[in-house]
């Protein structure tokens, strides 16, 4: 068996529920047809990414504007309450990330898609951001996931064997670019499928 000493962790997702229905499903007053056509064709997630990819917020607001200047108040509206789309702490992966720090058995560190200019505001509300050895932020990197560079990042930094490392990521095309580089990958789904999928490398929490 597939001996592991680091266990890398996603974060929106997986320990951090950030959801933008949260802002916008009030906004279309409930018309989730509306709101899904919206996120389809305006703020796509293509178009999010490029700003976890360290593309600046206000620049990336200002061009959609310019584009589509019949929908700047929803565009506006995507960072100006980008707080409201955070909600709580995934909970049972927090307790997960606790005891596998705990143990001092493994190396825990995360990489994340996110904003360098949004990321301090989640450092703010959720404590355990503190937990980790480091975190990998796109945003800072200027590369993001699925994007090999981002990942050899990560394993340069820790000092990271990937053959010995196990990613958790929400997002299937993640984790399959990690096994590209021989990063063992668990797709996440819910904490409690996260606790037996951990089992399958020995690892017990």
């Amino acid at each position: 068996m597939t001996h592991i000493n680091t266990i890398i962790f996603d974060l929106g997702g997986v320990l951090i529920d950030w959801n933008p229905e949260y802002v916008f499903l009030d906004a279309f007053n409930n018309d989730r047809q509306k709101m899904q056509w919206f996120f389809d064709n305006i703020c796509t997630m293509d178009w999010n990414e490029n700003q976890d990819a360290g593309y600046p917020i206000v620049k990336a607001t200002e061009d959609l504007v310019k584009k589509f200047p019949e929908h700047e108040t929803y565009i506006r509206l995507y960072y100006g309450q980008w707080e409201n789309m955070l909600g709580g702490a995934i909970q049972g992966t927090v307790s997960v990330l606790e005891k596998l720090i705990q143990s001092k058995v493994y190396k825990v560190v995360a990489l994340t898609n996110w904003s360098n200019e949004t990321f301090p505001i989640a450092q703010k509300r959720f404590d355990f951001l503190n937990w980790f050895e480091g975190i990998v932020v796109s945003g800072e990197e200027k590369t993001r996931k699925p994007f090999k560079a981002i990942y050899e990042i990560t394993l340069n930094r820790f000092n990271i064997t990937p053959e010995n490392s196990v990613f958790i990521d929400d997002n299937l095309r993640n984790i399959e670019a990690a096994k590209r580089l021989n990063i063992n990958g668990i797709h996440f789904k819910n904490p409690e499928q996260l606790i037996t999928d951990l089992k399958n490398y020995n690892i017990s929490v």
